[in-house]
């Protein structure tokens, strides 16, 4: 059975705190600040609460009694759910009895994620030596504190560092994946930025619970996955295909380019006139990426981009409206054909695995994959992956869903080795004659 009491340290004229202490049983002692003062005199040591003698000290009396009856109940509820009593439960019951707000309590998961988003303009890249971090990190922010605060409320109960052991994450895994049926990626990716979170706060010196180092986060298998690419003669038929509107006309231009540079939507729409650089009668395009902050040089020599970048540059438009447009174009230039793929379903919320005709399924990313796919064992790996961006030839070929093939890359060897040594005329072997010897 659980007992609640009172304590004061300290003597002298100035107030000092006054301490509540629960004890649990079985030798579960807890005991933090309740908020309140008082000065020494003024407290009983028979009743352990304050003496009755003033009007304020009446009202601290009452307060005390309020919170021991409510931290009663709550103990109760606890030990019914299984749930941990220890000091931060202790805290978090003392600020919902009184409605106290504690912004500052840095145990807090979703305050130190305020805290990353409030210094984001002045915090180090790892790795880089750049401050601040990008937009869309941000915005990742504040979408994973949304979640938390969400997540909180299913639980009924504010997330301290230390209660981020295995039996949460299972269940916080549980929660993403069955109740709320957000994709494997996702989830997976929460759980990444649960640890980041955790090991940030670890920086800063806050403690945390010693399983957030073996939290990890997870993917689709390749099989599962569902890549959607156009191929050279799909992009032939949008090229040519006849369209009904200066807005499909423009996705189209957006399109082509796209497919050609292998950059994200967010760096492909932020290209001007003013980015392309001629040298020697051929276009180059100098990016810096906004994801990884690299700067990459495009060269573009298919005609067809070629003359949109001079003759015919596209105007501006938001993602959202391109993958809208997009769409359109591909069904006016027939490409219908039925395929496996995941779609948004306007009722669940989330993505849907079923047949669809591929217009349906195309979006902007669908520019970035199908040139990494359509010139993979055309052009050297080591190439594409400078024009990409990514960092490995082992991520290229996993976003492309491919397997390093080994007898491709010893292939790859000997044309180039021909190609170096078909110049040179062939050396005069002198064989001795084995007689002679």
């Amino acid at each position: 059975m659980a007992t609640i009491k009172y304590r004061i340290r300290g003597k002298g004229n100035n107030n000092v705190t006054i301490y509540i202490y629960l004890s649990t049983g079985r030798g579960n002692f807890i005991e933090t600040s309740s908020g309140f003062t008082i000065k020494p005199k003024d407290w009983s040591k028979t009743t352990n609460k304050p003496k009755q003698n003033t009007t304020e000290n009446k009202v601290t009396f009452i307060q005390l009694n309020k919170l021991e009856s409510y931290i009663y109940d709550e103990v109760n509820k606890a030990n019914s759910k299984g749930q941990l009593i220890d000091i931060n439960w202790v805290k978090e019951k003392i600020n919902q009895c009184f409605d106290r707000v504690k912004k500052t309590d840095n145990s807090l998961l979703v305050n130190h994620i305020q805290y990353i988003i409030d210094n984001a303009n002045t915090r180090k890249i790892k790795g880089k030596d750049k401050v601040g971090l990008s937009n869309r990190r941000v915005l990742g922010y504040k979408s994973f504190k949304s979640l938390m605060q969400t997540y909180e409320k299913k639980i009924k109960k504010k997330i301290h560092f230390q209660d981020i052991n295995k039996p949460f994450v299972n269940k916080f895994t549980t929660w993403l994946m069955n109740t709320e049926n957000y994709s494997v990626n996702y989830s997976g990716k929460q759980l990444d930025n649960l640890k980041t979170v955790c090991l940030d706060a670890e920086e800063q010196e806050i403690k945390i619970n010693p399983y957030c180092h073996k939290i990890e986060g997870f993917k689709e298998r390749n099989e599962d996955r569902f890549i959607v690419t156009l191929s050279f003669k799909e992009l032939e038929q949008i090229r040519t295909a006849t369209l009904e509107t200066k807005a499909q006309e423009n996705a189209r231009k957006w399109l082509l380019i796209g497919c050609e540079i292998g950059q994200r939507a967010g760096d492909l729409l932020k290209i001007t006139p003013d980015h392309l650089r001629f040298k020697k009668g051929r276009i180059y395009i100098d990016i810096e990426q906004q994801k990884t902050g690299k700067f990459v040089t495009v060269g573009v020599i298919n005609p067809h981009v070629v003359d949109i970048l001079e003759n015919n540059f596209p105007y501006p438009i938001s993602t959202q409206k391109l993958n809208i447009h997009i769409k359109k174009v591909c069904e006016l230039a027939e490409i219908d054909e039925l395929i496996e793929g995941k779609k948004f379903d306007k009722k669940t919320k989330r993505k849907k695995l079923d047949f669809y005709p591929k217009h349906e399924l195309i979006i902007s990313h669908t520019f970035r994959r199908s040139f990494a796919t359509n010139y993979y064992k055309k052009i050297p790996t080591a190439v594409l992956i400078n024009i990409t961006g990514h960092s490995k030839e082992s991520m290229f070929l996993e976003y492309i869903n491919q397997r390093e093939d080994k007898d491709e890359n010893a292939d790859m060897f000997m044309k180039f080795y021909e190609t170096i040594n078909q110049d040179k005329e062939p050396e005069m072997k002198v064989i001795k004659n084995a007689a002679n010897q």
